[in-house]
């Protein structure tokens, strides 16, 4: 799978570009798509408007433990990777039918959290139980929902372009192909959403912090998040009403 997000819809985190700020050679939204289906034979591509980005998709040679899903429901694309072992419960949670799969359950999750549903986003995300990664885009408000498991299970990787993209894929060639040493493996137990950045799921309250990531080479390239242990955030209310996004509510 891949996205990618221009900077209005997704903004790359502090630290994940790399100091020498040289791509891969392939970056941009078109190279990228084009790369990703050379590399993957039946490739399915999506362009998401010229201030968006763009998704691509492939079941190509996928691990069967953990399978790829693309759903799309009104106007929210997700991608998906992995599988949720407590499927069943969370179906009845979110009052979905016997076929939904674990991409409808994440479609049906946003949309409870951005319709102002009772759960903060770090518990809905908490709730996910199994390995798992996805990219959520919702059309019509131009927001992202991504996430990754607390164990990071699954292959999923994440840099900026010299155009200031967000590029994710659980292809790690893919990704250095558009962002030569700005990369880094996504990190683990945390959540990014278009608003709200890059947050721990497993302690919400907790500022997550960029630690310089350093290759083979001694090079720097791109950064890890870790959790600040020492740094709170401010966890003020929203009042009623108010346009507070709920991808901020701990």
């Amino acid at each position: 799978m891949l996205a990618v997000f221009d900077r209005s819809v997704a903004k790359s985190p502090e630290g994940l570009r790399s100091p020498a700020a040289e791509d891969g050679g392939g970056g941009g939204v078109r190279p990228l798509l084009e790369h990703f289906a050379a590399a993957h034979e039946g490739a399915v591509t999506i362009h998401l408007g010229s201030s968006a980005g763009a998704l691509a998709f492939s079941d190509e040679k996928q691990n069967p433990f953990l399978p790829r899903l693309f759903t799309v429901m009104n106007d929210i694309f997700c991608l998906f990777q992995g599988h949720i072992e407590n499927i069943a419960l969370l179906k009845q949670q979110y009052g979905l039918g016997k076929t939904a799969n674990e991409a409808i359950i994440v479609i049906e999750a946003y949309r409870t959290l951005r319709d102002r549903g009772p759960f903060p986003a770090s518990q809905v995300v908490r709730d996910l139980n199994g390995k798992f990664a996805f990219v959520l885009f919702d059309i019509s408000s131009k927001c992202t929902f991504i996430a990754a498991d607390a164990d990071g299970s699954v292959p999923f990787f994440w840099g900026t372009d010299s155009e200031d993209h967000l590029v994710l894929s659980d292809d790690v060639e893919i990704v250095k192909k558009g962002c030569g040493k700005s990369y880094a493996p996504f990190p683990k137990g945390c959540f990014f959403t278009t608003s709200g950045g890059l947050q721990s799921f497993e302690h919400p309250l907790n500022e997550v912090k960029a630690m310089p990531r350093v290759d083979s080479e001694g090079q720097i390239c791109g950064a890890t998040y870790k959790v600040d242990v020492e740094a709170k955030k401010e966890t003020g209310m929203p009042r009623v009403g108010s346009s507070a996004n709920w991808s901020s509510q701990y």
